[in-house]
C-alpha cells in the first residue's frame, strides 16, 4: 500500500506517469499472488484503489491522493458512495 501511495505522490503532477507505474505494479501484484507472497485480501484492496486511480479524471486525481480514508487499511469502494 505504501508503495502505491509513494508512486502516486511522487507523480502528483503527472497522473498519466503514475498510471503507467500503477499498471506495472498490477502485474507485480498478480505475480506475487500466484507465488503465494501476496494474500488475496491485500491484492483486492490494492486493486480497488488502483481502479479508482486508473479511471479517475486528471482533475479528480488530487482528491484521491489527499483522501486519508482512501489510504487506510480496510478501505472499501462502497465507502466513497456518499462522499459528495
Amino acid at each position: 500500500m505504501s508503495e502505491l501511495r509513494d508512486v502516486c505522490e511522487m507523480n502528483f503532477d503527472n497522473p498519466e506517469g503514475a498510471r503507467r507505474e500503477i499498471r506495472q505494479m498490477q502485474v507485480n501484484w498478480h505475480q506475487a499472488l500466484a507465488e503465494g507472497i501476496l494474500p488475496e485480501y491485500n491484492r483486492e484492496g490494492l486493486e480497488s484503489r488502483a481502479y479508482r486511480l486508473l479511471t479517475c479524471a486528471d482533475d479528480e486525481w488530487m482528491k484521491w491522493l489527499d483522501d486519508e480514508e482512501f489510504w487506510k487499511p480496510g478501505w472499501r469502494p462502497d465507502q466513497d458512495v456518499n462522499k459528495d
